[in-house]
């Protein structure tokens, strides 16, 4: 039965099951164009052929969110979308373990019509085209990687004979991976579709969650990823978020779209129990029920739950290793922080610890990326202490230096990487001692250049 997200008069946005071929073709399989002409055609008592217009695929055994024009004028909008590359597709997938954060695929291929597969090629080969997606890592669980891919291009079979290509074929893909056993599903899923309304004009995301076999060790990960959020570590007690950029935590702390929002779309229950800058990004931990949630608020509170972060800087510290003992004033309408080496009147204590990892010359420029543990927990105290002494953060326009911004990706390079807990009874008894870590969206590749994870 065909499982319908969304329609209205220009559009029919469905659910493609998988191993049904979108069109049909020489097998004589039920193909979703016709299983969608025949819905719209009983539903609406419509005579005659119905009209739906077909303006983008998914490949046989991909299954997803599809979106079919119901006038003329939609297709010939949607189609323009799909070519200017507005209309966003959005896939989740299953490689083997270990799979590094994020980054970017580049190659050339080419098609091969006399067996329907696609090839990596030289990019002077005749025929060449260029093929860009981007990735990153969701979780990793039992040798196996959930990632989260966005495609630059849209060539033949991209996905899978990219990941092939790097080494990480894709979970059950019999045509590209050589150890998949016959009979099993291929783990890859158009799980989100964003594009324009073709007449309102208005943004839309629909999503569909994949199930079966072969996503059954990621299940609750793939219904964060289809409410838009990364979770790294799931279990009954707590849910960790891998928190992207310029995205609040918490509903209190403003705005309609947060963490906690999002999650308790997902999951119900789902309370903050700590803290990140909306322009931070990096692992918040929410509990799943209240006795967890009054547990870990008293651990943060007592400061006995240990958080690290990785951040790039201009110049170097003073010591290779530290603590930072500084005094700051919050200027709530300002929204910033003032810092001073000695108490004042209004001033709250900020210790910050600190590690150089390494230091090095980039684009003309200093720079050293150094591990940061807060001992306090202050307004931007991080960004603050270290352009307080001289090291402001790569990206920070607020305490930083703009001028040198420019030189860099245009982004705050601060993250939160590890979450340690200590010892537990009760009911963490089960995460006594759990470390959750993940890695920074930001490096500098072998290439010497500085690199920001775009998704």
């Amino acid at each position: 039965m065909l499982r319908v997200i969304h329609e209205d008069n220009h559009l029919l946005v469905v659910e493609k099951p998988v191993n049904m071929p979108v069109q049909a073709d020489s097998s004589g399989d039920n193909d979703l164009l016709s299983e969608a002409k025949k819905y719209i055609k009983e539903k609406y008592n419509k005579p005659g052929e119905v009209y739906l217009g077909l303006v983008h695929r998914l490949d046989r055994p991909v299954g997803g969110v599809m979106v079919f024009a119901r006038t003329s004028k939609a297709a010939g909008r949607l189609t323009e979308a799909v070519k200017s590359r507005r209309l966003v597709k959005k896939y989740a997938a299953i490689v083997e373990a270990p799979l590094r954060p994020f980054g970017s695929l580049t190659d050339y291929m080419i098609r091969d019509e006399n067996t329907h597969s696609s090839r990596i090629v030289d990019k002077n080969a005749a025929g060449a085209q260029l093929a860009k997606l981007d990735f990153a890592l969701v979780s990793e669980k039992n040798g196996q990687a959930l990632v989260d891919i966005s495609l630059q291009t849209g060539r033949h079979h991209q996905i899978r004979v990219q990941f092939a290509g790097m080494g990480r074929p894709l979970y059950g893909d019999q045509r590209y991976n050589k150890t998949a056993r016959p009979g099993q599903q291929i783990a890859l899923y158009a799980y989100s579709l964003t594009f324009e309304h073709p007449t309102l004009r208005e943004s839309m995301t629909f999503t569909s969650r994949p199930c079966g076999a072969s996503w059954a060790n990621f299940g609750e990960e793939l219904t964060a990823l289809t409410n838009g959020l990364r979770c790294p570590y799931i279990d009954e007690n707590i849910i960790a978020v891998n928190k992207q950029p310029d995205i609040s935590v918490a509903i209190a702390d403003g705005g309609e779209d947060t963490l906690e929002a999002r999650l308790s779309l997902a999951f119900e229950e789902a309370y903050p129990v700590h803290r990140l800058d909306a322009a931070t990004s990096g692992l918040v931990l929410f509990a799943r029920n209240e006795a967890t949630r009054d547990e870990l608020l008293r651990l943060f509170a007592e400061r006995d739950i240990k958080k690290l972060y990785k951040t790039y800087v201009f110049g170097a510290p003073p010591k290779r290793e530290d603590v930072i003992l500084l005094h700051a004033e919050k200027d709530a309408e300002g929204a910033r922080v003032s810092v001073f080496s000695s108490p004042t009147k209004h001033s709250r204590e900020m210790k910050t610890g600190y590690r150089t990892i390494k230091t090095f010359t980039l684009n003309g420029e200093k720079i050293s990326l150094i591990e940061i543990e807060l001992f306090t927990g202050r307004t931007h105290q991080i960004r603050a202490s270290l352009a307080h002494i001289g090291c402001p953060v790569v990206g920070d326009d607020k305490y930083g230096d703009r001028r040198k911004n420019k030189l860099f990706p245009a982004r705050l390079l601060l993250a939160a990487v590890r979450v340690e807990l200590p010892k537990l009874s009760g009911v963490l008894a089960p995460l006594s001692g759990k470390i959750i870590a993940i890695e920074p969206p930001f490096c500098v590749n072998e290439s010497g250049e500085l690199v920001v994870c775009r998704m």
